[in-house]
């Protein structure tokens, strides 16, 4: 009896071993998730990674194809293409700066920002990491293969409150992303169809010029502007005047928002007679005074002063000035700039996110 009763403590001693080294609680996984963000950090860390984002900010979803590439110390390359409209823009981030490009049209913004720094986004896997690690309210599931928490969403837009965030058991890859307004509404879909650490990346993966002129036959130019967003006249001589341009791509009428702040209206809208790149300027007024000025620019690549990278989940924006401030982005060949000296940011976000499904009039 003896012999037998030790023989079943043995047993049920080990079994509650097997039983506690297969299952982790909240605290274990956040520990192993530290050391995940560790390596990211060390002189060998690099990922890269592909879903799909879809946004339910519109009257319809749009969704994005999203390839995200990393590597240590502080290079970034976020491709997001526009599968309705076949168009796609690169966020780029190397030793020379940050850049937003758009390689079809030969446009690009350059500009001296810390970003990703602080700045979350939600398809960049330090992001998710921090926003687990940061909340102490966090909650924990888990759900077949991953395990799933959700925590408070950190993004630059207000409207953005709550995330769910689906990692692979075994490995911590993100799977799956979905961020969640203030009446638990998902705005913001990501779902993850690939992910790899540690990947091989050429040298000049993470160049400028490599990035944008891959599929494209011109190269661009480079003008400056100054801290509101305004361009400065560029050099009429010398190699920049010798590049070629663009392909005249006409006039895409006037394009009003869908989105007005309480206590605005429209003042006056008019398209600038005589412009080359059929500029339309749009005037507010009420609680808010701003001005939006849409274009087809010519073919130039923009420098700007620094700046903070917005984003605005259909592509990025770049904020300028200071008093008075510039949200500049590109959409479907259109380039946009909203000025005003007293207009919040993200009344800038929700005015920009509502043009991108409107059509010129």
């Amino acid at each position: 009896m003896r012999r037998i009763t030790w023989v079943l403590a043995i047993i049920m001693s080990v079994t509650l071993v097997l039983a506690g080294c297969g299952k982790k609680d909240a605290a274990s996984v956040v520990k192993d998730l530290n050391n995940v963000s560790d390596k990211l950090e060390s002189k060998q860390g690099a990922y890269q990674g592909s879903g799909t984002m879809t946004l339910y900010t519109g009257e319809q979803p749009q969704e994005y194809r999203v390839e995200v590439w990393y590597k240590n110390p502080s290079y970034y390359r976020i491709s997001l293409s526009n599968l309705q409209k076949d168009v796609t823009q690169i966020v780029l981030r190397n030793d020379e700066g940050v850049f937003v490009l758009t390689p079809s049209l030969g446009k690009s913004f350059r500009f001296q920002s810390d970003w990703p720094d602080n700045q979350g986004q939600v398809y960049l896997y330090q992001t998710l990491l921090r926003g687990i690690v940061a909340d102490n309210n966090r909650q924990f599931v888990e759900d077949g293969d991953n395990y799933v928490f959700e925590v408070a969403a950190n993004y630059q837009s207000s409207a953005l409150v709550r995330q769910k965030i689906w990692l692979a058991k075994k490995t911590y890859e993100p799977k799956q992303v979905q961020v969640s307004d203030s009446e638990a509404k998902v705005v913001v879909n990501v779902k993850f169809d690939s992910f790899k650490f540690d990947p091989e990346f050429t040298k000049d993966s993470f160049d400028m010029q490599k990035n944008m002129t891959a599929g494209t036959p011109s190269k661009s130019t480079v003008a400056e502007v100054d801290e509101n967003g305004n361009l400065v006249d560029a050099p009429e001589s010398g190699e920049q005047a010798n590049q070629p341009a663009t392909a005249e791509l006409g006039d895409f009428g006037i394009i009003e928002p869908g989105y007005i702040p309480a206590g605005v209206q429209l003042k006056d809208s008019n398209k600038i007679e005589a412009s080359k790149d059929h500029s339309v300027l749009l005037r507010y007024d009420g609680t808010y005074q701003y001005t939006i000025i849409e274009a087809r620019p010519l073919d130039r690549a923009v420098s700007l002063a620094p700046g903070t990278l917005i984003d605005l989940g259909f592509t990025a924006g770049v904020l300028t000035g200071d008093e008075q401030q510039t949200l500049t982005w590109m959409s479907d060949g259109v380039e946009y700039r909203i000025t005003s000296a007293n207009l919040p940011v993200n009344e800038m976000m929700q005015i920009a996110a509502s043009m991108e499904e409107q059509s010129g009039k």
